[in-house]
């Protein structure tokens, strides 16, 4: 591949509702650009960007791929991303290392939550977008329908720059609005035709709004403009562009994938309107001065670069894609991990082309390419020389909130699971595993139940280690609610010395659920000598670990140890302990023992249409909804106070309930007391178990 330097580079995410057409978009730029020899279909797995196993298994995109396209002389990065909400943080890493995006919206469904979500997402990183509607060759497609919802839902700034020709239900050819001339497609041709006169009062609506907007740029155009002079192309394809990176206007165009059209017209417009690196900015922080450092894609500054994604692929190896911030990135050049705090040499510099590797020697400013085998590097670090030391924030990503618990199927792949687990959490930011040893259990976490499923599949498939994923026990707590007073007397001769210790205690609560308990001791006289105190306390620590109510952790005891007795040969500090253990195994029975459950703080953020429905869900979830706030673009903030119990499967449920356009988000609040038929049924549980033999 040839080397471009930054102003003939262009990096466009694709972004949009899942199933909308990205993948196949990318392909036929692929087929267009002579990358392929054939255009690949995603229902026959042989893309070019989904090209992982998981990906062409379900047909769906699942992590976020780079197709260099040369174009004109130019070079367009284009950045697949998934659109199923579990891949989310795949997305943000896509936008992280764009200049501009597509916002892709499938023709015959319209106007989808994911273009909703993708819009808010240009929002927020404040990316140029241009509007591809795709699917124009199927029956019932609508160009005019996306265009009339994108502005009812967005404002003025929709400008058409095409229009469909459709003959007898058929996509036959397109309307240039900027040069107000037909094109009719005849096999891979493009030929002129005239403009079919029912597209002519809509073609001088959108010319006259694009001609608006053209004036709008200077005061010297808009002169001109109110004097009736007629723009230049040139002129207006400059002006159009000044609104295109401004945000101003938001282009709007169509095409079909499967029949390679309207692509020649989108290759163009990516080059003539969107920015090239060198009209972005991006600046980082001089770690040795600590002053803003302006990298704003300059190729003669001192190198910088950042990590945006890392793949980790058993068949394809480690590849850290890194976009260069500023200066010029060469194979040998050493360069400096800040975050990591190592130097590490680069042999080669490539590009990535799905998971083809095209060496090349050098990466200009604003480039995106990646670089082999950098052990400690991970996604997010920055990367600059040792005499320059440049780091760069790093992007938000989103917190995983669904979680399932895992076993391994096979007790002896216990650290290939977690050595796999790990590899896969370099890749994928959004997963997490955690050793809950409390309750003795394995957790994954991630964006829903997609994303779990993904992950335990990639594991078999690509690691071949299995996992079971299954309900999650509820992080529980044990504590008393009145006070009891008992003794125990640990007696035991089998000839020579024996065991004896002697403990009367009481317990109530100690009012602290912090800690699982108050130790103190009232020991007059000597009745247990002090050197036994430690081991009663040892005894009582040991005995709060697993609860004798459903044998979950103890919170909230006071125990004082105020009587006993000993045996000047037969005491030890091991009788004291047992004896300590027993009576409180004992004294906690007795003093009205009771569960504890976690209450979560939630926040779920949906449409004002569907918080009925939410309200109600959260009340059958034994939710208490504590208020509601208005949130920005017509959605409300439901406040409630939920047990964590409740929240098992409600990703899935709340997307299901608001067609995807629901969130949440919760954290951890206090612990309340289980309702008595949920500790019935974990009490019996538990002795279940125990009359069983194999209690965790």
């Amino acid at each position: 591949m040839n080397i471009y330097t930054t102003d003939k580079i262009r990096n466009v995410v694709l972004l949009g509702h899942g199933g909308c057409g990205k993948t196949s978009l990318v392909e036929a730029m692929a087929y267009l650009s002579g990358i392929t020899s054939r255009l690949g279909k995603v229902d026959d797995g042989n893309t070019v960007s989904d090209f992982g196993k998981e990906e062409q298994k379900r047909k769906i995109s699942v992590s976020t791929s780079v197709i260099p396209i040369e174009w004109a002389g130019n070079k367009i990065n284009i950045i697949d991303t998934p659109g199923f909400f579990d891949f989310v943080g795949e997305v943000e890493e896509g936008i992280s290392a764009a200049g501009a995006a597509i916002i892709v919206v499938n023709g015959k469904a319209g106007v989808e939550v994911g273009t909703k979500k993708a819009w808010d997402l240009c929002e927020k990183y404040k990316l140029p977008r241009m509007i591809y509607v795709s699917n124009m060759d199927v029956d019932n497609a609508s160009f005019r329908q996306v265009v009339e919802d994108m502005t009812a839902m967005f404002g003025k700034k929709m400008a058409p720059f095409h229009l469909p020709i459709r003959e007898n239900e058929k996509f036959v050819g397109y309307i240039n609005v900027i040069t107000e001339t037909g094109n009719r497609w005849q096999g891979k041709e493009v030929v002129e035709c005239e403009v079919p006169d029912y597209s002519k009062p809509n073609l001088q609506i959108c010319r006259d709004t694009l001609m608006e907007s053209v004036a709008e740029t200077s005061e010297d155009m808009m002169e001109r403009y109110f004097n009736g002079e007629v723009f230049s192309e040139a002129e207006i394809r400059a002006a159009l562009r000044i609104n295109v990176c401004d945000g101003s206007i938001v282009p709007m165009t169509m095409g079909s994938n499967t029949l390679c059209q309207g692509m020649y017209t989108l290759l163009d417009d990516i080059i003539k309107y969107f920015p090239s690196p060198e009209n972005r900015v991006v600046a980082g922080i001089n770690m040795k001065t600590s002053d803003i450092y302006h990298a704003d894609y300059d190729f003669s500054k001192a190198k910088s670069a950042y990590i945006w994604k890392t793949i980790v692929d058993p068949f394809i190896g480690k590849y850290s894609l890194i976009k260069v911030n500023s200066g010029v990135l060469k194979a040998d050049d050493v360069i400096y991990n800040v975050d990591k705090d190592i130097e590490e040499k680069i042999s080669k510099l490539y590009v990535m082309q799905g998971s083809k590797a095209i060496e090349v020697k050098e990466l200009h400013a604003g480039d995106i390419g990646a670089l082999a085998k950098l052990t400690a590097a991970r996604t997010g670090d920055s990367l600059s020389t040792k005499a320059t030391t440049i780091k760069y924030g790093k992007w938000e990503l989103p917190i995983p909130y669904t979680y399932m618990r895992y076993k391994p199927k096979n007790k002896g792949d216990v650290d290939k699971i977690s050595q796999a687990l790990q590899k896969i959490s370099h890749e994928d930011l959004t997963m997490r595993y955690v050793n809950d040893a409390e309750n003795k259990q394995m957790l994954l976490y991630g964006m829903g139940d997609l994303h779990l499923e993904v992950i335990a599949s990639k594991l078999l498939n690509e690691y071949k280690v299995e996992i079971e994923l299954s309900k999650p026990k509820v992080a529980f707590r044990e504590t008393i609610k009145k006070t009891s007073d008992v003794e125990y007397k640990y007696k035991k001769q089998s000839g020579g010395h024996g065991q004896y210790g002697h403990v009367k205690m009481r317990f109530g609560p100690s009012g602290d659920l912090e800690k699982p308990y108050v130790f103190e001791q009232e020991v007059v006289g000597g009745a247990v000598p002090k050197n036994y105190f430690p081991a009663v306390e040892k005894g009582i620590q040991e005995a709060v670990v697993k609860g004798p109510l459903a044998a979950y952790p103890v919170v909230g005891v006071k125990a004082v140890l105020y009587d006993g007795s000993y045996h000047p040969v037969d005491s030890s500090e091991m009788a004291f302990k047992t004896a300590a253990k027993q009576a409180f195994k004992k004294g906690f029975m007795e003093a009205g023992p009771i569960l504890l459950e976690p209450i979560m703080s939630l926040k779920v953020i949906v449409p004002d249409s569907y918080t009925g429905d939410v309200m109600g869900d959260l009340n059958k979830r034994r939710g208490r909804v504590l208020g509601m706030n208005p949130v920005a673009g017509g959605s409300q903030e439901i406040l409630a106070d939920i047990p964590m119990m409740g929240l098992f499967g409600y990703c899935t449920d709340l997307r299901s309930m608001t067609g995807g356009r629901g969130d949440y988000s919760y954290e951890f609040a206090r612990y309340e007391q289980t309702p008595s038929d949920i500790q019935e049924k974990e009490v019996a549980a538990r002795a279940a178990k125990v009359a069983e033999g194999n209690e965790e």
